[in-house]
């Protein structure tokens, strides 16, 4: 049962079979695929706040966009190579294929509480960038996945996809768009809470209101998980063959303090987002998709704006944004010492060679600290000209531990992905990063089942094919069975 209820002394001799760490979509993720496939393990799920799905995964934490790599312009620099565009596309369709498998099975009864049908829009100006976006477009319409993405350059038609982009814009300007109808908004806060009731409906067992603050492995080879119930103020220890670090920006602490060196060298950025919001029923009625623009020349591509429809709790809302922010917590709700817990001597050169390399970002952050709210609204401005400041607030979104690692040529590297970490004999596991993240928790999990239980795989191969198949796209027989694949997963999310 969910809840804080006992300090985990009970448990202290018994071993369980897995531990996972953070109450967020990865955790949540994983202990759903693991309660599935091997229903009479022991499986405990601990989480720092009193809530599930209280950092990143809660919905105004992140743009819940669903990343596909639709209209995330940063995941394609060069418009002539689609690699990293369709490898995320591919893995968010197995996210869905796998969501889908609950939905028919009626583990996840009503998938309407967390995804919901939104187009995903480009939409640039300029000469530069209206040339880039089509060129963008004419590489990925040959791919089955952005087979039915469509472009213009036509502003009336871009009026009829998104009518407040384009009110009240004046001038001559270029401006191009693509449209892809079939797009999603994803509340990974609710689809968090699905997955434990599957994880728990398996016999499950959650915690919160438990920080684990420490990971030690004894003789035996058996990690002992301690920390702090924080509901009673009583220290709790509990023993397990296998932990999994879903902590978000705490993972890599934790990874730290479990003395694996797989993570020697690596080194965390925190880097925080505010958002416009806007409720009001008049300005949200008008917008119907999630549209992102180009970052502006100098800027990092996490700065690319993007005026997101969000449905949360069955309530329509606008959000615009980031806006960058800075703060050494490492969570939302973390400590400001949050940052210098995780400083060693074999990183700190490798974050002073990352802070020097990255000067624009560096500026970027500064400037964003800088601007007041008359400026950020100026931004809104650009895309939606006839914004009323009235209707708009400011809310502070998750934080996002970048990732930073060693670089043979470079010392360091600031990295904007996801890295699954795997410790040398396969018992620990941890995730480190961001972006795309939520979107692809799924097929990461699926790579921490393969590195981390090879022995078991080759049984649960059957199920985990049936429930996230995984289709060839190199192929016409490939692109036919993918088109088949995503109107069955979109029949069974409620989508088509």
């Amino acid at each position: 049962m969910i809840g804080g209820g006992g300090t985990g002394g009970g448990m202290d001799d018994e071993v369980l079979d897995v531990v996972l760490v953070g109450g967020g979509i990865m955790s949540a993720t994983l202990g759903a695929l693991l309660a599935r496939l091997q229903p009479d393990w022991s499986i405990a799920l601990l989480e720092r706040l009193g809530e599930l799905a209280g950092e990143s995964s809660n919905a105004w934490n992140n743009a819940g966009t669903g990343h596909s790599g639709l209209c995330e312009l940063n995941y394609m620099p060069d418009p002539g190579d689609p690699a990293k565009a369709e490898g995320i596309g591919r893995q968010f369709q197995l996210s869905r294929q796998f969501w889908a498998a609950l939905a028919e099975d009626g583990e996840v009864p009503d998938p309407g509480s967390f995804i919901n049908s939104t187009p995903h829009m480009d939409v640039v100006f300029g000469e530069r960038d209206v040339a880039y976006l089509r060129e963008r477009y004419d590489t990925l319409r040959q791919l089955p996945l952005f087979s039915a993405m469509q472009y213009t350059e036509d502003p009336a038609k871009i009026r009829e996809w998104a009518p407040l982009i384009m009110d009240g814009r004046r001038g001559a300007e270029p401006v191009a768009a693509t449209h892809y109808e079939a797009g999603t908004d994803i509340d990974f806060g609710a689809l968090t809470h699905a997955l434990v009731r599957t994880m728990e409906g398996r016999g499950a067992h959650v915690r919160t209101g438990h920080e684990v603050t420490s990971l030690t492995r004894g003789g035996d080879g058996i990690w002992v998980v301690g920390g702090l119930d924080r509901h009673s103020g009583h220290s709790f220890r509990m023993k397990s063959r296998f932990v999994f670090v879903g902590a978000g920006g705490y993972a890599l602490k934790l990874l730290q303090k479990a003395r694996i060196p797989e993570v020697r060298g690596y080194a965390v950025f925190p880097i925080g987002a505010q958002f416009l919001r806007t409720d009001d029923p008049a300005v949200v009625g008008r917008h119907d998709a999630k549209v992102y623009g180009q970052a502006a020349i100098g800027a990092p591509p996490i700065s690319a704006p993007h005026l997101d429809k969000r449905i949360v709790d069955g309530k329509q809302s606008l959000m615009f944004g980031p806006y960058a922010t800075f703060s050494t917590r490492l969570l939302k709700h973390g400590r400001l010492t949050d940052l210098f817990t995780t400083i060693r001597v074999r990183n700190v050169v490798v974050l002073l060679a990352v802070g020097v390399q990255n000067l624009p970002l560096v500026r970027y952050l500064i400037g964003q600290l800088l601007a007041s709210r008359r400026r950020k609204f100026g931004q809104l401005r650009h895309f939606h000209p006839g914004a009323d400041p009235a209707h708009w607030r400011v809310v502070q979104a998750g934080q996002r531990a970048q990732l930073v690692k060693p670089h043979p040529r470079r010392i360091g590297v600031l990295t904007f992905g996801t890295e699954v970490v795997v410790g040398a004999d396969g018992t620990i596991a941890g995730l480190l990063g961001a972006s795309p993240g939520a979107s692809v928790a799924p097929p990461l999990m699926a790579e921490v089942l393969s590195r981390c239980f090879p022995q078991q795989c080759d049984r649960w191969e059957p199920l985990l094919r049936r429930i996230m198949p995984g289709i060839d796209l190199t192929d016409d027989a490939g692109q036919r069975a993918v088109d088949s694949n995503l109107d069955r997963t979109g029949r069974s999310l409620g989508l088509a």
